[in-house]
Parts: C-alpha cells; structure tokens; sequence
C-alpha cells in the first residue's frame, strides 16, 4: 500500500487541511488546491509562463524532440488507468503485423471487471490485429486489451514484463506495468513524463498515429465473429466533438476512481508537434487543461532550425573539414550540420542565449560524426547531428563531449586528443593544411638559403685564398729581374 501512499501523497496533503468535520471538499476546491500548485517551468528565468491548471501533474513535450515546455509534477507517481493502452497498441503495432488473428481466450473476456469498458467479444470468437487496436485505442475495450498481450505473450502478466521493458528503452524511470488495460492495481504506476515518453514513441508509429487518429471505426461480421458494430473514439478534442480542437491529432483517456481522469493527447500547428499529458484530474478538467496547455505552448514557443541559425559552429561558412572540387576552386564540406535540427524555445529567448555541447559517440547515426546538444538553463531545447557528405565512417567505441558556449573547431581537436580515431574517415583543414604547407615550404626555403650562404662563403673563401696564392706567385716572378 505504500505505492498507493505515493501516488495521493499531493491530494492527502490538501484533504489534511481540511478540519475533519468540514463538509467534504466540492470539486470547486479541489479543482483550485491543485490550481495552486507550483509549475516548475514557470521557474526557469526567462521562460514562457505557462498556465495554472487543475491536474495534479501535467506535460506538455515536443514530440519530436523530446524538449519539455511544460512541467507541473511530471515525475509524480499516479495510476494510468486506460492511458496504459497507449503502450498496449504500441506494442501490438511493433511486434505483429495487422492481419495477425487474435482469438478470445475466457481469461481475456471474463478476466475484466464487471462493468468496465469492452466491446462485448465472446470467448471463442476472432479479431485481426487491426481490427483489436482500433477496439482498444478508439473504445478503450479491456478484453482486447487482454487479448493482444495474450496473444503476444501467452498471458498479461508476461506481457506486463514486455511493457516494463519496452518502457525502460524508452527512457521511462518510474513505470511499472501489471497488465494490458489499465484496470485498478496497486502496483499498476507511472507518471505523467513516462507517459509522455512513450506517447511519443506511439506518435513516430505510423500504423498507431493512423488508428488513435480516427473518429469512428466499423468492425464487420465474420464466421468467427457474428456481429457488425461501430466504434467511435471516447477523446472528446476531435473537431465537431464536445471539447473540440482545431490542431487535435490524436489521444487516449482514461478514467478509474483511484486515478481520476487522465488523458494523453497528441497536437500538430506551424510545423510544431506536441504531446499533453495531463493526470489526476476531476472529470472535465482534463480536456480544458489540454487544450490551456497546447495554447500555451503554440503561443509562446518556436520552432529554430540550427543550421540557420548556428555561428559558432557553422560549417558551411568555414573551411572546417573542407576537400577541393578543383583545389583552387570551390570547396566542398566533408561534414555538414543537418538541415532539419532544431531548437524548441519560448519566443523571448534567442538562440544566442543557448549553451551547446558537442558530443561523439556511437549512439549517433549511420552518416553522424558527431551531435550537438543545446541547453537553456540547464534545460535541454533540442539537439542536430554533425553529417558526413562522404558516406558512413567507422567508428570505435569512444564517447568524449566538449561543453560551453564556444563549441568551434578546435572541439574536434580536442576530441582527436583523446583518442578519437575514427577509421575511414579523412579530415581537411584548408586553413591548416596551407599552414602546414607554408611551414614545409619556408623551412625547405630556409635549408636552401642556408646551403647557398654557407656556399657563397666557401666559394669567397677559396677565391681569396687563390687571389693571395696568385699575388705571391706574382710578386716572386717580379723579383727576379734586379733593376
């Protein structure tokens, strides 16, 4: 029970203000306690002020790059509830492919509870994969939920384990799955961050961003399967739809007593995509809560590319790593800083008030020499890789990062330094092989002047010593006549 203690620690500290014979608190107070609480962003000196909302805890993430706009408790411990499923369809969309049948087993129909959402599947009956991921991400149905990790795993508790897994790579620390649906569990946790993690692994699906993205969803009878029914999508941000939003692309709720509401909910504007995740929040509150937060961050925030913006480390306008066309024609760049990096930042802040630090390792791609992370504050905002115009290179193992504001060349020096010697990989420095040029040619010059020198001066000296010689020769001739 202690986990449970964690996740309503925040809600038991406004319920102890409480005399304890008050009348209990209407969903107006509590709904403002948690208005009140602190939002850790709106620390961050100079950064975008983001709203007070009524969910416990809360995100709001660029699903792209993984930069946070928003944070209000994200790392708090909450129950999921049907939010959990965004993992479950992750998965299924990862592992199977979508013609893949899906049979009823009685645990996956029977093992649910009594009133909790389903689609009315039989033991014994059939769905293909596509069909089970639209009935789980569009009605949140937990006997299908059941069924695929059956199907994936032999049984949700091993499925579970494949969840947990699956939530470690993606860089989830406070996560812990027990089964497919969400359904009550003490141990059934995660927090707002991870959910956001995995969404956006979820968003970068194409199969799962095309289902969560439907309205409506018709599943036609089959000789396995006798009945035709129609799904429409409980997330109620569609456009046309209750709580309607323009740049609404997808999303998942969930609902259980202990969790409140929870949503996870995916938006597109300019370019910009963003994930909200908001948690423990009274019913209602979450969908104004999401569409406060997505405001927010498409007001406030932009998106900059790093190779329009870059001075420091520009590589286009240099001749770092630079190979000849025509040698003393134009030059080519062996590495380049790709197009499509980029910086989220809040509209008041410049790029110029970024740190930056370039990193070289092996988690970079199969054409990347190299990445540059950039920092407000200590708070990441984006990163670009460093690309090889040449093709791939080799790499040993090796990691080794330069840090600062003055991220330029002499950061890969540094970096050769310390023992970064990657294999079929050239680097050209015009600048220092003309340098390194000069320097052979002007010894080679000095070497030759000091031979002519010092063979002027042997030749003078034996021209002397032959003009004294022939003198004397003269001067003897002469004194042989006696006038």
């Amino acid at each position: 029970m202690l986990s449970v203690f964690l996740t309503t620690a925040c809600s038991s500290a406004i319920l102890s203000a409480v005399p304890a014979h008050a009348e209990p608190l209407t969903r107006e107070d509590i709904n403002a306690a948690r208005a009140s609480m602190p939002v850790a962003t709106n620390a961050i000196e100079g950064w975008a002020q983001g709203p007070a909302i009524n969910s416990e805890s809360a995100v709001l993430m660029d699903a792209d790059s993984g930069v946070i706009l928003y944070d209000k408790n994200m790392d708090e411990i909450h129950f999921p509830a049907s939010t959990t499923k965004v993992m479950t369809c992750l998965l299924a969309a990862e592992l199977c492919s979508m013609d893949e049948v899906v049979k009823f087993s009685s645990e996956a129909v029977n093992g649910i509870d009594p009133g909790s959402s389903n689609v009315g599947i039989d033991v014994g009956q059939t769905l293909t994969m596509e069909e089970a991921i639209y009935c789980v991400m569009l009605a949140s149905a937990n006997e299908v939920a059941s069924a695929i990790a059956e199907h994936i795993s032999g049984s949700t508790e091993a499925f579970a384990d494949l969840m947990n897994e699956r939530a470690r790579e993606l860089g989830c620390t406070s996560t812990h799955f027990c089964n497919a649906n969400g359904l009550p569990n003490d141990e059934h946790l995660t927090t707002a961050h991870d959910l956001a993690l995995i969404a956006r692994a979820f968003e970068k699906n194409e199969t799962c961003r095309r289902i969560a993205s439907t309205k409506a969803y018709t599943v036609n009878a089959t000789p396995t399967q006798p009945d035709t029914f129609t799904l429409y999508n409980h997330h109620q941000m569609f456009p046309g739809f209750q709580h309607g939003y323009d740049y609404f692309v997808w999303g998942k709720t969930g609902y259980t007593n202990v969790a409140r509401s929870t949503l996870v909910t995916a938006a597109e504007k300019d370019g910009m995509n963003l994930v909200a995740v908001v948690m423990k929040a009274e019913p209602g509150s979450q969908y104004t809560d999401t569409h406060d937060l997505f405001e927010y961050g498409f007001q406030n925030f932009q998106k900059l590319y790093i190779a329009d913006n870059e001075t420091k480390f520009n590589l286009k306008t240099s001749d770092f790593f630079n190979t000849d066309n025509t040698f003393f024609g134009n030059t080519q760049a062996l590495l380049s800083l790709d197009p499509t990096g980029y910086v989220i930042l809040p509209k008041t802040i410049s790029f110029e008030d970024l740190d930056s630090e370039i990193t070289y390792s092996e988690t970079s791609g199969d054409n990347s020499a190299a990445t540059i992370n950039y920092s407000y504050k200590g708070n990441f905002v984006g990163s670009t890789d460093v690309l090889m115009s040449i093709g791939p290179a080799e790499r040993t193992p090796f990691s080794v990062s330069v840090s600062g504001n003055d991220v330029s060349q002499n950061s890969v020096s540094a970096a050769n330094a310390q023992g970064f010697q990657p294999r079929g990989m050239i680097y050209l420095s015009m600048k220092r092989l003309f340098l390194y040029a000069g320097i052979v040619i002007g010894s080679l010059l000095l070497i030759i002047f000091t031979i002519f020198m010092i063979h002027n001066y042997l030749l003078s000296d034996i021209h002397k010593r032959r003009k004294i010689k022939k003198e004397r020769r003269y001067s003897s001739e002469f004194d042989k006549f006696d006038f």
